[in-house]
């Protein structure tokens, strides 16, 4: 599935048709993307092995995302990996882990949406993460994974227009990340009309913006990454 980056607007992809999974294959895989999705580390590689078993019991089309992610990473070293993470999701706007930035983009309304989210994992007993925004999509799967139920569903689910067009941004970059989008999206519900509307609203235009009395606009990425060498 991989596509030729080229100038322009990433094309949209067809939407995934999802797979009939347990609901214990869903938690397993929305565990195993949150961890993958995160800045690789050593600690991170040293479990591939044990990611790569536990996805392989998985529906074949969701095991076989995983395993498609896990082959394409495992020949480099953890410096190229790294420096591709920071390449595809702090470089790229529309590659961004946070699903507010989809829906508000940097205006006003972002910051309300992210108290959405803290209320919903405090919903769930969490208390949001310190070190990370709360709308990172690696954190909403692992809320998905320990906490399924209906207020982790509700978040991605009005969230799944940004998720889809970040699928269609990372298959567009050309990054083995995408595959791991895959894998989330064969686990969630099909899309429906209002859903593939503000995804195409999305593809069309691009997140909102609105820079005008904004002091400190919330960027959809962090700028500096410790790990990484200047």
């Amino acid at each position: 599935m991989r596509r030729r980056a080229g100038a322009g607007r990433a094309p949209s992809l067809p939407f995934l048709d999802p797979v009939d999974a347990h609901p214990r294959q869903r938690v397993i895989a929305h565990l195993a993307a949150s961890l993958l999705l995160e800045y690789p580390t050593a600690e991170l590689r040293e479990r591939h092995g044990l990611l790569r078993d536990t996805t392989g019991i998985l529906s074949d089309d969701v095991a076989a995302a995983f395993a498609r992610y896990l082959d394409a990473v495992e020949p480099h070293d953890l410096d190229t990996q790294q420096a591709h993470y920071v390449e595809t999701f702090d470089l790229r706007r529309r590659c961004a882990l946070y699903l507010t930035y989809y829906a508000a983009g940097d205006t006003r309304r972002r910051g309300m949406a992210l108290v959405t989210f803290v209320e919903a994992y405090r919903a769930c007993g969490w208390e949001p993460p310190d070190d990370e925004l709360p709308d990172h999509l690696p954190t909403v799967l692992e809320l998905s994974g320990r906490e399924p139920g209906p207020v982790a569903d509700t978040l991605l689910g009005t969230h799944r227009a940004g998720i889809e067009l970040l699928r269609s941004a990372l298959h567009h970059a050309g990054t083995p990340y995408a595959h791991l989008l895959d894998a989330v999206c064969l686990t969630l519900p099909p899309i429906d009309d209002a859903t593939a509307a503000r995804f195409a609203d999305l593809v069309a235009s691009g997140p909102p913006s609105e820079t005008v009395g904004l002091s400190a606009p919330l960027l959809p990425f962090p700028t500096v990454r410790s790990e990484v060498p200047a």
